[in-house]
């Protein structure tokens, strides 16, 4: 979501056109889009890309339903299938609190369609890279597909190895359930040093 980048830091954009979907303009959505993830699979199918003959999608979860045309190409960069809605969706249930009652059962009913369009758009896709082999299994797992592993791109020499060891530890993350950042954290607190 391109709004939820501050306008100072979209430098990289070089002031092209940004199309968002209709998500952005429903209530709440520019900071709960979270809560539309039932709507995710038609959002992305709206985006019309019929003026490019080659499409490369960047996907974790939806971007890779776009819909193309038998004349184009559509390079797929995953990062991984949906992983609330396949392998770790159990993980997913409990850490949101919705392993029991109606919402449970909802959900559970939404994901269930959500896997059945991720796999049949997979087929959309003419090319699978990951980020990873780790990912490409899933891929494979998942899709039944080959995948590329094409590592992200980091500027290494931008970093200098530290050759003095300090007194603390840090981990960078996104707060989301399964980067277990809790775990890290308890880990750390049971370590008298």
């Amino acid at each position: 979501m391109i709004d939820a980048i501050p306008s100072d830091q979209r430098g990289f954009l070089q002031n092209k056109e940004v199309k968002t979907s209709f998500v952005q303009r429903l209530p709440g959505g520019k900071t709960r889009y979270r809560s539309y993830f039932p709507l995710m699979p038609l959002a992305v199918e709206q985006f019309d890309l019929s003026a490019y003959d080659l499409v490369i999608s960047s996907s974790y979860s939806f971007a890779k339903g776009i819909l193309t045309g038998p004349d184009q190409r559509h390079l797929c960069y995953c990062h991984s299938p949906i992983r609330y809605a396949w392998d770790m969706q159990h993980q997913y249930l409990e850490q949101a609190n919705l392993t029991k009652g109606p919402k449970s059962w909802f959900v559970r009913i939404v994901l269930h369609y959500i896997r059945l369009w991720d796999y049949r758009t997979a087929a959309g896709v003419d090319a699978f890279a990951a980020n990873s082999a780790y990912i490409a299994r899933r891929i494979m797992k998942v899709y039944r597909r080959d995948a590329e592993v094409i590592f992200p791109p980091v500027a290494v020499g931008d970093f200098e190895l530290g050759e003095r060891k300090e007194d603390f530890y840090l981990t960078a993350s996104r707060m989301v359930p399964y980067k277990r950042i809790d775990l890290i954290a308890e880990a750390f607190s049971r370590m008298p040093e």
